[in-house]
């Protein structure tokens, strides 16, 4: 009688074996499908181009010049000075090409403070509009960089903008 007990229950765990080793390599396979994507695509790839001119993105937009004579202007339309916390209507817009997305992402300059990558969404030819947010910091000022980038059909092009977030005072 134990024979046919343990027969039974290695018959009943038998189908959701195999479904559990089925399931595990569907992940491996959508796995191995998007890093093979993502490499042939470039990765994380982006050409930098470095800003020609300091600029305050605080005062108003900032430029750069890509490759061929591009240019890409990133505004922050906020009244005032950018403070932590608070949202940040962004505009990217491009001159002399044409970009099938584009983002900003705010990092530390001096100090790892996370991921922060805001998608923008196409808001006419050459124009992407969204919200960001910088993210509060221990420190009485904070050096921020807002890198934006964009992907074209000549790959993913980025440049970048410094700027200094102040602590507010209660």
């Amino acid at each position: 009688m134990p024979d046919r007990t343990l027969m039974e229950t290695g018959v009943s765990r038998s189908p959701l074996l195999r479904l559990l080793i089925l399931a595990t390599l569907v992940v491996i396979a959508v796995a191995l499908w998007y890093l093979t994507s993502y490499s042939l695509r470039g990765g994380g790839e982006v050409r930098w181009f470095a800003p020609q001119t300091p600029c305050d993105l605080h005062a108003g937009p900032c430029t750069a010049t890509l490759d061929q004579g591009a240019s890409l202007t990133l505004e922050a339309r906020v009244p005032g000075r950018i403070q932590a916390l608070e949202v940040l209507p962004l505009e990217v817009v491009l001159g002399g090409l044409e970009a099938e997305s584009a983002r900003v992402e705010f990092v530390g300059r001096d100090m790892d403070m996370g991921l922060h990558r805001f998608p923008l969404a196409r808001d006419g030819e050459g124009i992407f509009r969204g919200e960001g947010q910088v993210s509060i910091c221990t420190e009485s000022i904070m050096p921020w960089r807002a890198k934006v980038v964009v992907e074209t059909s000549r790959g993913r092009l980025g440049s970048w903008f410094d700027f200094d977030v102040e602590r507010r005072t209660p």
